[in-house]
């Protein structure tokens, strides 16, 4: 009967899963959010910095 209790707690608990899954999911997501918006900033300030390098040269 025990055994039975504890076979039964064991192989049907499935209902944490989906939200380690889901918790995985998002911070793969974070991941690549953050990848993207460091390449990105750096991307905009070397345009602002050769923008604004421009405006000085001009007379």
């Amino acid at each position: 009967m025990i055994a039975r209790f504890l076979r039964r707690l064991v192989t049907n608990d499935t209902s944490g899963a989906t939200a380690i899954e889901l918790g995985f999911l998002a911070a793969l997501i974070s991941v690549a959010i953050i990848g993207s918006l460091h390449t990105f900033s750096n991307q905009l300030n070397n345009t602002f910095f050769v923008s604004a390098k421009n405006i000085d040269l001009q007379p």
